[in-house]
């Protein structure tokens, strides 16, 4: 059994971290890496890499491949074949190769928003226009939901060259339901836009949730997706910065190899060990008990929401550790995001990164102990209250 209650102290370390980027005395519920040590399955290939003795030069081979496809095989009878998985820096990378391969001045990225800060990027990155696709908000009591609106999402991703889809969705943890997906995908198929869709939090599913990949839908859809996945997320080695594009259509993963090739993106040694071994199912125990724990801290984060915060609104996530609360209807004037660092010394994500309308909300970041987590909510209640 792991005690995921007790961390190592994370300040000791020269460069900067999640723990060393504000001062000292403020609580980093932020970026979007764990608290938790890594498995020691992982830790152990890690050592043996560097036991060896040489640093030398790797390349991804079949084996390493064979490890991703054997993965999708036993997570969702998804039948990959080895040389469809090409290895990427990270996800980040993943996407950004894609957009610069499928998209022009005049077919840019669409996007779900409010959604992960980096997919605002890609515009910037490749000098392309972003497409706005705004999730729909319910709210009911103090507990939000999010919709797609089917009208606006055929209106503007017919325009775009690749749809960038966040699947389980960061920040709101939505897990899109296979209907969804299968709606989304023909949409995109009939206006011949390819979908490419971040699966990194695939893995981080609460309440023993299911997820389907938007590739393992039909073979007629999968010609068209490019699913972009990584151990990063789910056994928290994301400073190893290593991922995976799969891509079964042989056409699309040509060219997609030729610019990953041109752009010299390589993934260091130590990531593609960690890699093999985080998929090879020995760290398996480990990530139940683990999900276990990440849902009792995301029943902690609605609870006390819902209990102690009155005006405030959150998300109940399906999947990875990262809240959403809406702090518009409250007395804070101005950035939630501001008023909490300064008055609460806690340093939560500004919902305006993620879109325009994350305006008024924060991404909490609840990997992390419940002692930690409960900290950080109680300080956040007492600077309301002096509201």
């Amino acid at each position: 059994m792991t005690n995921f209650n007790i961390v190592p102290d994370r300040r000791k370390n020269f460069n900067l971290t999640k723990w060393t980027w504000y001062e000292k005395d403020i609580l980093p519920m932020w970026v979007a890496d764990m608290d938790f040590p890594t498995p020691k399955p992982i830790l152990n290939a890690v050592r043996a890499m560097l036991d060896h003795g040489v640093l030398g030069y790797e390349i991804p081979g079949k084996r390493l491949q064979e490890s991703v496809a054997a993965r999708m095989h036993k997570l969702y009878k998804w039948r990959v074949q080895p040389e469809a998985v090409l290895a990427t820096p990270g996800v980040v990378s993943g996407f950004s190769v894609a957009a610069r391969v499928f998209c022009s001045p005049k077919k840019g990225v669409a996007i779900q928003t409010p959604v992960y800060n980096e997919f605002h990027e890609v515009k910037n990155n490749m000098g392309i226009p972003q497409l706005d696709i705004p999730l729909a908000k319910r709210v009911k009591g103090n507990v939000m939901t999010y919709e797609i609106d089917w009208d606006i999402f055929e209106r503007r991703v017919k325009k775009a060259g690749i749809f960038l889809l966040c699947n389980p969705h960061n920040p709101l943890g939505i897990i899109f339901s296979r209907r969804e997906l299968t709606r989304m995908a023909e949409i995109c198929i009939r206006h011949n836009v390819i979908i490419v869709s971040d699966e990194i939090h695939s893995e981080l599913l609460l309440d023993d949730n299911k997820f389907t990949p938007m590739a393992r839908l039909s073979r007629e859809i999968e010609k068209h997706v490019i699913t972009l996945i990584a151990p990063s997320k789910t056994f928290n080695v994301p400073g190893l910065f290593c991922g995976f594009a799969i891509i079964p259509n042989r056409e699309l993963r040509e060219r997609y190899e030729k610019e990953l090739n041109h752009q010299r993106l390589h993934v260091a040694s130590p990531g593609l060990h960690a890699a093999k071994t985080a998929f090879s199912g020995t760290c398996d125990s480990w990530l139940v008990e683990l999900n276990r724990y990440l849902t009792g801290n995301r029943d902690l984060l609605v609870d006390y929401v819902t209990k102690y915060m009155p005006g405030v609104r959150t998300t109940v996530p399906d999947a990875t550790y990262l809240g959403w609360l809406d702090f518009t209807q409250t007395n804070i004037d101005g950035s939630p995001f501001e008023f909490f660092k300064e008055k609460a010394r806690v340093a939560l994500s500004d919902g305006k990164i993620f879109g325009k309308e994350g305006a008024g909300h924060v991404r909490i970041n609840f990997g992390t102990t419940r002692a930690i987590l409960k900290e950080a909510l109680d300080r956040m209640r007492r600077a309301m209250s002096e509201l």
